[in-house]
């Protein structure tokens, strides 16, 4: 998917989109961008003028580090429990 594409179409639809649902249609290209393998700083630097899609570039990379903690935590949590069911034994 070609990025100088995807930013003019964005330039042009997002004058047919009311304000209160930029945010919301920033979301969902980004989505579609993430999930056709777009690399996010490929995106940062295409869109570094549009501050719909920055915004919700960052929120989605938000979001996307807090479910990794998440599992990194979880992960954790598991560890420590084998290790006391060793020591009671």
């Amino acid at each position: 998917m070609s990025m100088e594409i995807t930013k003019e179409l964005w330039n042009e639809m997002k004058r047919y989109i009311n304000t209160v649902d930029r945010a919301e249609a920033a979301e969902t290209v980004v989505s579609i961008l993430i999930d056709h393998d777009i690399d996010p700083d490929d995106i940062q630097s295409a869109f570094s003028s549009d501050r719909d899609i920055k915004a919700a570039l960052t929120s989605y990379l938000d979001n996307d580090k807090d479910y990794a903690v998440e599992d990194e935590e979880e992960e954790e949590d598991d560890s420590d429990y084998n290790e006391d069911e060793n020591w009671e034994n």
